[in-house]
């Protein structure tokens, strides 16, 4: 599928830099997978985009997240009301480790 198949010598170079390591076996098998990613990435390449306009947004209509804006929020008493362990300063939390 790809017009480049990496050598054992590049799989174990790109491991090294991730510092993975890998035995001949995982070498075979990821040189494979590797050899197809590429495959798919030369495809990709191939792609006649000149014409293409970028994009911001994959969705047309834009984020479909609501306006950030600030509101009241909870009264403490309401804030509080299903603490399991409530303090007169808050919320009693338990010490890291414990």
């Amino acid at each position: 599928m790809s017009d480049v198949e990496l050598t054992p010598d590049e799989v174990r170079h790109v491991a090294s830099l991730a510092r993975i390591g890998l035995d001949d076996a995982e070498v075979e098998r990821l040189g494979r997978e590797l050899t197809s990613i590429l495959g798919h990435v030369n495809a990709i390449a191939r792609l006649p985009i000149a014409d293409v306009p970028p994009t911001k947004h994959a969705n047309p209509h834009g984020d479909a997240l609501r306006i950030d804006a600030s509101r009241p929020g909870a009264s403490r008493e309401e804030a509080l009301a299903n603490a399991p362990d409530p303090t007169a300063e808050g919320f009693r939390v338990p010490p890291i480790g414990a």
